[in-house]
């Protein structure tokens, strides 16, 4: 049985964007993110938890980000949009029909 996603949910913009690295001339890499296009997609929280080492605290916080199906999203890219970073861990077609994409993320600081 197909999914039912209501489309007009589709409304927070966001660009979605991806990762190039490039030597620092020093051995290591700098990441720079390009943005390859914009998404309306509908953004649900789905988990939240708090992570500790090292004597710090920080919040681990997950969503799930459904869009319109895109050939081009892969795990590694990222969403930005509203001072909000989303990084991409899994990308799946709902109901196989490639009408849409669901994207779950881990949401990181700016």
């Amino acid at each position: 049985m197909a999914e039912f996603i209501d489309p007009g949910k589709l409304r927070t913009e966001l660009a979605l964007e991806r990762c190039a690295t490039r030597s620092d001339g020093l051995g290591g890499q700098v990441e720079n993110w390009t943005e390859i296009a914009n998404v309306f997609a509908m953004i649900e929280p789905i988990s939240a938890q708090s992570l500790s080492g090292a004597d710090q605290t920080r919040q681990a916080v997950s969503h799930r980000i459904t869009m319109r199906w895109r050939g081009d999203v892969a795990s590694g890219m990222r969403l930005a949009g509203q001072g909000r970073i989303f990084g991409i861990v899994t990308v799946h077609d709902p109901d196989e029909t490639g009408r849409y994409l669901v994207c779950r993320t881990l949401e990181s600081a700016p």
